[in-house]
């Protein structure tokens, strides 16, 4: 049987949600060097830089308006970031209209992506880190998430790696540890939401790998994908990130 076409093609969607430090990037990368090394084509995409609207804005507001640091904190060298922390009436009144924003741009992003001509189609974060950074405590707050949710494609397998926020907070310093925690069980509340999440408890790197490849096998049933295969001691040579 030949290969359908690239625009027949139906990539399937992949995606992986956390709070800052739980190990996203490790595991994409880890999950995206299996499937290439199986011979699957794999597009990646990052929610902020392929997604998100406004983004200068954004990043202006952080660093202007709310004092907020530049860059990525790594363990020698901490920030202080300023932006989905900062909570107020004012901000949430933006931040709906930001993610309805992101929410249309979603839509449009992953119809291009399907016929793309990938096999996978990796999003490292998705629209639920978005929603995250709302007070889901509120009832405006979850029916906001829940219309969102629901006018957005879902993800065929939507990761949320759940982390300790205080070892998070370790691997990754931009957001204090009170903030990490709000998230933490923002993460949750969407993963029962709607958002049909599959939580990757704190594990060691390479268990969590191997969470993620049973999950793959068993809900991406694409015909070639059912011939994906779970070995640990390709999940254990595969390259780690620095």
């Amino acid at each position: 049987m030949t290969d359908p076409k690239p625009q027949d093609r139906h990539a399937r969607l992949v995606s992986f949600s956390g709070i800052d430090g739980a190990g996203k990037s490790t595991q994409i990368e880890m999950l995206r060097e299996r499937l290439n090394q199986d011979g699957f084509r794999v597009s990646q995409l990052a929610f902020w830089d392929d997604v998100a609207m406004l983004t200068g804005l954004r990043e202006y507001s952080g660093h202007t308006l709310f004092k907020g640091e530049k860059g990525v904190g790594s363990p020698t060298k901490p920030v202080n970031r300023r932006d989905k922390n900062v909570r107020s009436w004012y901000m949430t009144v933006v931040r709906f209209a930001l993610y309805f924003l992101d929410a249309v741009s979603l839509c449009i992003v992953v119809a291009k992506q399907r016929r793309a001509g990938a096999d996978v189609v990796i999003f490292d974060r998705y629209l639920q880190d978005q929603l995250a950074n709302l007070n889901l405590r509120s009832g405006i707050g979850r029916v906001y998430a829940r219309l969102l949710l629901a006018m957005t494609p879902q993800p065929d397998v939507a990761y949320l790696l759940d982390a300790d926020p205080a070892q998070a907070r370790e691997r990754k310093p931009e957001y204090p540890v009170d903030f990490l925690q709000q998230s933490r069980a923002a993460y949750l509340a969407l993963s029962k939401m709607g958002g049909r999440m599959t939580v990757i408890p704190p594990l060691p790197v390479e268990k969590a790998a191997q969470r993620i490849l049973e999950e793959i096998s068993k809900n991406l049933s694409l015909g070639d994908l059912q011939r994906f295969s779970i070995s640990s001691q390709t999940i254990a040579s595969a390259p780690k990130p620095s």
